[in-house]
């Protein structure tokens, strides 16, 4: 009862701090201090889920507040993520946003909405990752596009304004065929389960998904594929994730890589493994695959037409994402396993790579990449963190990324043969594109005088740190961890 009652507090904690953070900073978000207050908030939700975290492997799955909430292995793990990559997200936007005011391209009232939002995200990206409700997980993805539309437009350019826009219709229609996906999830569990809530919790749907209604659930998978599917990035929904990249804010272009994308792939593995359970036959698990590859391969092909540098990693994102939904929809202890590692490194480093190109960009005053050169005499620092991130990021050993690929491709090998000449071919073609791209930017002749202030370089170094070590050495409890979770997904 004792236990009960203190990972009830964990997880009042966890989603409390940020929606705290987010009515405080709505006030206060455009003082001096308001940053270091994002921070400090940030930093009681990392807490919090630590504990969290802590209280799930001893205790094992739980569920709360009338079964609304629920938290296993595979939750927990992205929770840990999302409160992470957050707090040094918000750690780098201290200097990065300031500067960003004392040029003029964001306002006192600006900044307000910038604090508030990115708590009030963070809030809604935990939610989704919490709840026992699939309506509920529903109403969160959507709220979490309403927040990131209105971070993607802060500048008010009107370029930022297009992408906003773009970013609001595409995920709005997606958003819509979810919520239809998840009305015949509940249509088919109510014959089973009864009317009520208990129909869209996952805790009553996964016993009980053998018998539900196969056709009906086939028809919701499709749905909700295309729904959630358009806020992973899939091809061919992914037209608003470059642009949002793009435009928006270097830290929210961070946490989209980073969190938002997992979180909604999250959602999809959720709804694969009732959908498979109730059909008996892969039927998920091939869609899954054939998307996934698609993003891939069609990303890769998009990496080399890029000039500027946020919407080349956007497209890259897409390429990783589908490299996750392929593995997911592999399925399996190796492949599962491999997904999970991947989604860990791909949110570490990508999130670590756009911390240096915010840099980059502000030194330069372009996003462009032919107008930013010698980026490691101007700063070695960021020019490094580039450099290095790009390395993590295309699959170079010693990093972890590495590890996760190449246990992919080899899954890969074993169950589906027939892709792997694409998977290595659009891997081969993105590797060249990138580092073509970067290589001139870090090592070139510039005349660029050294940066004026001092970057936030903590966040970068600490997360390749992390991708560096993951790669050499897995600590045995972490992957009990995914091994864990990797069994949930099946």
């Amino acid at each position: 009862m004792l236990e009960a009652a203190l990972t009830a507090w964990e997880l009042a904690l966890l989603l409390g701090s940020p929606l705290l953070g987010a009515a405080m900073l709505a006030v206060f978000g455009h003082r001096a201090r308001a940053p270091e207050l994002n921070a400090a908030f940030s930093v009681l939700t990392l807490l919090a889920a630590a504990a969290l975290v802590a209280r799930i492997v001893v205790q094992g799955p739980v569920t709360l507040a009338g079964e609304q909430f629920f938290v296993d292995s595979l939750n927990v793990f992205l929770v840990a993520l999302t409160a992470f990559v957050a707090l040094t997200t918000a750690l780098f936007s201290r200097p990065y946003m300031r500067i960003e005011r004392d040029h003029g391209r964001v306002t006192g009232a600006g900044m307000r909405l910038y604090h508030s939002m990115y708590q009030l995200f963070t809030f809604v990206m935990l939610l989704v990752l919490t709840t026992n409700n699939l309506g509920v997980m529903w109403v969160a993805m959507e709220a979490a596009t309403l927040t990131t539309v209105l971070l993607v437009a802060l500048y008010r350019t009107h370029a930022s304004l297009e992408a906003a826009w773009k970013y609001f219709i595409l995920c709005g229609v997606g958003i819509a065929q979810a919520l239809l996906g998840t009305i015949l999830v509940y249509f088919a569990a109510e014959k089973v389960l009864g009317a009520g809530t208990a129909s869209l919790l996952w805790t009553h749907l996964d016993p009980v998904k053998d018998k539900l209604e196969p056709t009906v659930m086939s028809i919701a998978f499709v749905f909700l594929l295309v729904g959630y599917g358009t806020k992973v990035g899939l091809v061919p929904l992914h037209n608003w994730l470059p642009d949002a990249h793009a435009e928006g804010p270097t830290p929210i272009s961070a946490v989209l890589s980073g969190l938002l994308l997992n979180v909604a792939l999250y959602a999809l593995i959720r709804c694969k493994v009732i959908t498979d359970g109730a059909l008996g036959r892969p039927f998920a698990s091939t869609l899954l695959m054939g998307f996934g590859l698609l993003s891939v391969a069609v990303a890769a092909c998009f990496l080399s037409r890029q000039r500027d540098i946020k919407r080349m990693f956007a497209y890259s994102s897409i390429e990783h994402m589908g490299l996750m939904t392929f593995a997911f929809g592999m399925g399996g202890p190796v492949a599962s396993f491999a997904g999970l590692l991947h989604m860990t490194m791909h949110s570490l480093t990508k999130s670590a790579i756009f911390f240096a190109v915010g840099h980059a960009a502000q030194k330069a005053g372009t996003q462009m990449m032919e107008d930013i050169r010698g980026l490691a005499r101007v700063n070695p620092t960021v020019g490094w963190g580039l450099m290095l991130g790009t390395a993590a990021i295309l699959g170079m050993p010693p990093f972890g990324v590495f590890a996760s690929k190449f246990l992919i491709l080899t899954s890969a090998m074993a169950q589906q043969p027939w892709a792997t000449p694409i998977l290595l071919l659009s891997l081969g073609i993105a590797f060249a594109s990138i580092f073509g791209k970067v290589q001139p930017m870090v090592f070139g002749d510039t005349t660029a005088r050294r940066l004026p202030h001092s970057p936030a370089l903590v966040p970068v170094f600490t997360h390749l740190a992390m991708v560096l070590l993951l790669g050499l050495y897995m600590p045995p409890f972490l992957a009990d961890w995914y091994r864990q979770a990797a069994r949930l997904i099946g």
